[in-house]
C-alpha cells in the first residue's frame, strides 16, 4: 500500500502540479501586490474610492453588503487583466516568432498527386509537365 502510495507521490505529474500551484502561488502575490499598490489607487484617484464596501442596503434589519462583492468583482477583473496584458500577450507574440510555419519547398503533382519540388517543371514520378 505504501509502495503504491510513494510512486504517485513521485510521479512526474504530481510534481509538475505542485511546482505549478508553488509558482502560482508567488506569481498570485505579485498581481495581488501590483493591482493593490499600483492599480487600486490609480482607480480610486480617478474614480474617488477604490474600494464599495461602504455600499450596502437592509432588508428586514440584516445587512446585505453588495459593496464588497462589487469591489471583489472589480479586483478580479482587474487582475485578470494584468495577467492577460503583461503575461498572456507577450509570451503569444513570443511563441509565434519563435513557432513560425516552415515554408513549404514542394508541391503536389496534379496528375499522380506525388510531393514534388516547388521549381520543378515535370513531375519525377509521371513526367508531366506541371504548372
Amino acid at each position: 500500500m505504501l509502495r503504491g502510495f510513494r510512486d504517485f507521490i513521485l510521479r512526474g505529474n504530481v510534481v509538475d502540479l505542485a511546482v505549478a500551484v508553488i509558482i502560482g502561488a508567488a506569481f498570485g502575490k505579485i498581481i495581488t501586490a501590483f493591482t493593490t499598490n499600483i492599480i487600486s489607487p490609480l482607480i480610486g484617484a480617478i474614480v474617488g474610492k477604490p474600494d464599495f464596501s461602504y455600499l450596502f442596503f437592509t432588508l428586514n434589519g440584516g445587512k446585505i453588503g453588495y459593496g464588497s462583492f462589487l469591489t471583489a468583482v472589480i479586483d478580479f477583473l482587474i487582475q485578470a487583466a494584468v495577467v492577460y496584458f503583461l503575461l498572456v500577450v507577450p509570451i503569444n507574440y513570443l511563441m509565434a516568432k519563435v513557432n513560425k510555419p516552415a515554408e513549404t519547398t514542394t508541391k503536389t503533382c496534379d496528375e499522380c498527386l506525388s510531393e514534388i519540388p516547388l521549381t520543378a517543371k515535370r513531375c519525377k514520378f509521371c513526367a508531366q509537365p506541371v504548372a
